[in-house]
């Protein structure tokens, strides 16, 4: 059993911009030698009850994870134009290194009518790692036979040149409860020869464990001759405020990538009594910093209050 040691919160955005004006949710870190850059999706001032997204970063001191060293002051990529996938918002998810390029993997948001939103997997490059440009003006992956919406939260892994994976979430399907509408959507995997092309397996990776069960946000890590999922998981209805409902961090390990069994009893990190990350926690993703497995999280309403960290105890 893993038992994560909680270092609190590291970034808020606190009103900074107004397209950085609440939430960091997603942090996904990457080593850029002296220091780590921790990508994040936030939003913009609210007008009214509609908002959009954006990505951001934050660039850490590794010997002292809580010294900020620079916090970007522009969007990584513009929103779409009229109509298209990411018209209304643009949400990182993870960021590869690629012959001398940064593949930035992230979601298009898009309002609808019968349905409040519609997701799909973008993909954007970069040269500096600060500021992205689409490579089309549609998605990576987008709707198909098997998995018509939400497809989203792209995690993606290069472990050779040629061997790529990706671990997203996409729509089981929308849930309609008197006023209430909300969408469930699961984890699935793919696989590529170039970060560009992919190809889906269209099975459900994880068992579900709760009442119309939503999985998303997989960070996977090797340890022990075995690869090790966390993910977040939380109930279909009433998870807003119910913090019972709300998000959690699940657990799941392979031998393969391809064959997972899940435990979440493993998983060693839950809400605290108190505080920032005392109703929900989840967007969980571990990397390895100073021979340390640090984890990044987001805690209550999705990551409003910004994320923070923990370190596995006994590396």
């Amino acid at each position: 059993m893993f038992k994560w040691n909680k270092k609190g919160l590291i970034f808020s955005p606190n009103e900074r911009y107004d397209w950085m004006y609440s939430h960091a949710q997603i942090p996904f870190p990457m080593d850029f030698g002296d220091f780590i850059r921790v990508y994040f999706a936030t939003r913009e001032k609210y007008t009214g009850t509609q908002v959009r997204a954006y990505g951001g970063f934050v660039d850490l001191d590794k010997k002292n994870l809580k010294n900020i060293l620079k916090i970007s002051d522009k969007p990584l990529i513009d929103l779409g134009g009229l109509g298209e996938f990411d018209e209304h918002g643009s949400m990182p998810c993870s960021v590869v290194k690629h012959n001398g390029e940064y593949y930035l993997y992230y979601v298009g948001w898009q309002r609808r009518v019968s349905v409040h939103y519609d997701w799909e997997i973008g993909l954007a490059k970069s040269i500096d790692g600060e500021r992205f440009k689409k490579i089309s003006r549609g998605p990576l992956m987008g709707p198909t036979l098997d998995e018509p919406y939400l497809n989203s939260t792209p995690i993606v892994y290069k472990l050779s040149e040629t061997d790529w994976h990706m671990f997203y979430h996409t729509g089981k399907k929308w849930i309609k409860e008197g006023d209430k509408l909300e969408s469930q959507y699961i984890i699935k995997h793919a696989t590529s020869k170039d970060g560009i092309n992919w190809k889906r397996n269209n099975k459900q990776v994880l068992p579900l464990k709760v009442k119309n069960e939503c999985q998303t946000s997989p960070s996977i890590f090797e340890k022990d001759g075995l690869y090790h999922m966390l993910f977040c998981y939380r109930e279909g209805l009433d998870f807003r405020n119910d913090r019972d409902k709300s998000y959690r961090i699940g657990y799941a390990s392979s031998k393969d990538l391809f064959n997972w069994e899940r435990n979440d009893n493993m998983v060693g990190i839950d809400i605290s009594s108190s505080g920032w990350d005392s109703e929900m926690i989840e967007y969980p993703h571990v990397t390895k910093i100073n021979n340390k497995y640090i984890m990044f999280y987001c805690g209550n309403h999705f990551g409003k209050e910004g994320f923070g960290f923990a370190e596995l105890e006994n590396n």
